[in-house]
């Protein structure tokens, strides 16, 4: 395994970090380049490389990232956001740690995907 993901080094507090919320399975930051007024990112502590990683016994950790966004979505107030896992460098992932980005507060363009 190379070097450790930035996130990995944040979670850690190798790197400071201003953490808005954080439990014993994830931590959430926001984003330092942000798409719209509200992005956060949620990062599990467990250092899976990207959705693909994942093994069944992580299906509970999936489910807390999405209902950590849920929360999030509740507590500041948000009447709609988008959740987006980027999975792979072919698909816009960046930081090869896996994390939910939770982007809000900004008219998204509609797709076409059903």
């Amino acid at each position: 395994m190379g070097e450790p993901s930035v996130f990995s080094q944040i979670i850690s507090g190798d790197i400071p970090a201003e953490i808005t919320y954080e439990d014993d399975q994830c931590v959430v930051i926001e984003d330092r380049a942000p798409q719209a007024p509200t992005h956060l990112l949620i990062i599990p502590r467990k250092p899976l490389t990207n959705l693909s990683d994942a093994q069944s016994e992580d299906k509970s950790l999936l489910g807390h990232l999405i209902w950590v966004a849920a929360e999030l979505g509740r507590k500041l107030g948000l009447d709609g956001y988008r959740l987006v896992i980027n999975n792979g460098r072919s698909a816009g992932q960046t930081v090869f740690h896996l994390h939910v980005h939770l982007l809000a507060q900004k008219k998204m363009p509609e797709q076409g995907l059903m």
